[in-house]
């Protein structure tokens, strides 16, 4: 059975959410049923099925991130939260 695809809202209003740095604050939910991004709280929430072990949550954060905003992954860079839920991204 396939994975459902991830609810992404539209990459308009993710980039409200960066600062003129280029930073984007998220909460993240590792281990997740099911993978997705909302906006609330003034942030951005990620869901991931990843759990958060060597990094494998973090790693599947920049990807879904840069999946929504339609960047390449590797101009998504995780600035400050590495083994936190309240994470910093930085937008390229």
């Amino acid at each position: 059975m396939a994975r459902p695809k991830a609810d992404l809202p539209p990459g308009d209003s993710i980039r409200s959410l960066i600062d003129e740095r280029g930073r984007l604050p998220i909460r993240v939910t590792p281990g997740a049923r099911s993978e997705g991004l909302v906006i609330g709280e003034g942030r951005l929430l990620v869901k991931v099925r990843a759990r958060p072990q060597e990094g494998a949550a973090n790693a599947a954060v920049t990807w879904l991130v840069a999946k929504a905003l339609g960047v390449a992954p590797t101009r998504v860079t995780l600035i400050r939260g590495a083994t936190a839920p309240e994470k910093l991204l930085e937008i390229s």
